[in-house]
């Protein structure tokens, strides 16, 4: 008897699986909103010292469009755009509860990334081939730093969603409880923004 009501306590006691915290967050989307935060915080000291060395040094830059292949990179923006709209389709039919819709949004939205990350390594094979590499100056070494750490997050994310599309053909998120794919979206929704504002500074400004 004292064992069960121990039990019982303990039951009682311990908050479940990714349990609300005090601001009514569940705790995975709160550890990503933290995250995220960081990220903004490299990101922003990554674009901050770009734009210090940019302007302090203009003459280290050529002119937009006069290395970089801008309509290449724009139209792999858009690319990566259209993977936010899918990311936003696969989160609607979780919360709906259309499983098949999920299951198609989230293939959709990996393949769409992966296509990015391909589009910029085919980028970087033709500019080193021009021999504009990270040694050529501040231009290369800022440009390769920026665009490569961003498509290195675009690459995790793009693991990660596979992880999570893995999940939905196992049928483990539901109407009910489909937090899973929310957080990852927040994750993409964000690399998708930050590319945005590095497309605009350093291909286009």
């Amino acid at each position: 008897m004292a064992h069960a009501s121990h039990a019982v306590t303990q039951d009682v006691m311990l908050p479940p699986a990714d349990a609300e915290t005090g601001a009514g967050v569940y705790t995975s989307k709160l550890g990503m909103w933290m995250f995220l935060l960081s990220e903004v915080m490299f990101f922003t000291a990554l674009i901050g010292s770009y734009l210090i060395l940019r302007f302090s040094k203009p003459d280290a830059w050529a002119a937009p469009g006069q290395v970089l292949n801008i309509p290449v990179t724009a139209v792999n923006t858009f690319i990566l755009i259209c993977s936010s709209v899918t990311m936003v389709k696969a989160y609607a039919a979780a919360a709906d509860g259309n499983q098949k819709g999920l299951k198609l949004w989230l293939v959709a939205t990996v393949l769409i990334g992966a296509t990015f990350v391909g589009v910029q390594v085919y980028e970087y094979i033709h500019l080193i081939e021009k021999h504009f590499t990270p040694s050529a100056g501040l231009y290369g070494s800022t440009f390769y730093t920026m665009t490569g750490f961003h498509g290195f997050h675009v690459s995790m994310g793009v693991i990660c969603m596979m992880f999570v599309t893995m999940r939905a053909f196992q049928g483990k998120y539901t109407q009910a409880d489909h937090r899973g794919v929310e957080v990852i979206g927040l994750y993409w929704h964000f690399v998708d923004l930050v590319w945005i504002l590095l497309f605009t500074i350093v291909y286009l400004i």
